[in-house]
């Protein structure tokens, strides 16, 4: 597949639909729920789901069958949001939560991936202070959790609501070995576009040959097919987000194939950092322009 073709964006974004289909219905927290791990990560299941891979795109979420288990998805319709909802629904409607400005100083999700002399290599992407959708609890004082809102509040679910349980997130440091030895870390803030945007990284990189820094930069795209993980969980199926880089031609395919496709503004989507060492042991790093925030330092 040429990098950036329909063939390539079509079957990045058919594999993300299903692997995200499987979160919402098997991910939860293994020390409370039968998460079938080892099933969900072994080939012949791969194998199994990626023959659903179609010429075009699906309007269904079709999650799988792990051992023979029925999946559940809860239902995540809702009824559609008036005038009347408080102002943080509103905002939080594209998924990702709305940030509340109580000084001058902004905030976030943020990423930082650093790398040693001896080998060492280490990514975190701290995130979940919003507090316009984590309100605070009558009587107690403290707000909820950002990412509490990822739990459901329904019985019998890998991921519903209990006492000591963690909520699958959408946050996804990412650390790659090669040959068993560390080799990158990388990662992003963007809510469900994280491992989206990531992977199209680690694809130019690694099967394109692109260099570090310009796998980054080079224009992304993303689906938001599946349910929000965020309050109040909407979909948009079929959509592909794009920003400006794809060919008239690829763009018409891939409209043919029936991927609703939106562009977003030019170095939107994503805000990518990486530290790697290269094949000699020298360290090497990149971060996007994105957003202008961040920022790639060596000593």
């Amino acid at each position: 597949m040429g990098r950036g073709s329909a063939e390539h964006v079509h079957t990045i974004v058919e594999a993300a639909k299903l692997a995200f289909a499987d979160r919402e219905a098997w991910y939860g927290d293994p020390r409370h729920a039968d998460v079938p791990l080892d099933t969900l990560l072994s080939g012949s299941y791969t194998d199994r789901r990626r023959a659903l891979l179609g010429d075009t795109a699906s309007p269904s979420l079709r999650p799988g069958a792990p051992d023979g288990r029925v999946p559940r998805i809860p239902d995540a319709t809702g009824a559609p949001l008036s005038h009347r909802d408080p102002a943080w629904l509103t905002q939080l409607d594209d998924g990702i939560p709305a940030v509340v400005r109580l000084t001058q100083a902004g905030g976030d999700t943020c990423c930082v991936t650093a790398a040693d002399a001896v080998g060492n290599l280490v990514v975190a992407t701290p995130s979940g202070g919003w507090l316009k959708s984590s309100p605070v609890i009558p009587g107690l004082g403290f707000p909820l959790g950002t990412r509490g809102q990822m739990a459901w509040l329904v019985e019998d679910h890998p991921n519903s609501l209990a006492p000591g349980k963690r909520p699958r997130t959408t946050l996804s440091p990412t650390l790659v070995l090669r040959d068993g030895c560390p080799h990158m870390a990388f990662g992003t803030p963007g809510g469900d576009q994280q491992d989206q945007w990531t992977l199209n990284f680690f694809l130019n990189h690694v099967h394109f040959g692109v260099p570090l820094a310009e796998a980054i930069e080079v224009p992304t795209f993303h689906t938001d097919h599946v349910p929000s993980s965020f309050t109040p969980r909407r979909s948009h199926p079929l959509t592909v987000i794009a920003e400006p880089g794809l060919t008239p031609e690829a763009l018409a395919e891939l409209r043919r194939r029936g991927h609703m496709i939106t562009t977003a503004p030019a170095n939107s989507l994503g805000k990518v950092c990486a530290t790697a060492f290269t094949s000699d042991g020298l360290v090497t790093a990149a971060a996007s322009s994105r957003g202008h925030q961040a920022r790639a330092a060596a000593s």
